[in-house]
């Protein structure tokens, strides 16, 4: 027969494994075919930004770089609240880059 505390705990314990797992669980890559990635000019690299269509592109202008940014600094990807509950690249690069302070 399992106690009231015994079942609490065992239910604590089992939702903070379950909340670990999920936390560790990596968001999808934003694809550049997105609907709005492609609003956005999104690119994996941001040497492939369409230069034509976007003048004011820099080559020192990238994803990792970027204020909107919440990746580490030096992961490869990182999540843009942009691209909610997806990551983008950090050598990416968008139309709405804006400079780090």
């Amino acid at each position: 027969m399992t106690t009231r505390r015994v079942f609490m705990m065992q239910s604590v314990l089992g939702a903070s494994a379950l909340a670990s797992g999920v936390a560790m669980a990596a968001a999808p890559m934003v694809a550049e075919t997105d609907a709005n990635a492609k609003g956005l000019g999104y690119v994996a690299d941001s040497a492939k930004a369409d230069a034509k269509k976007y003048p004011k592109h820099a080559a020192t202008q990238a994803c990792g770089n970027c204020a909107l940014y919440q990746g580490k600094a030096g992961a490869a990807s990182g999540p843009c609240p942009l691209f909610a509950g997806k990551e983008v690249a950090a050598k990416g690069w968008c139309s709405a880059y804006a400079k780090k302070a």
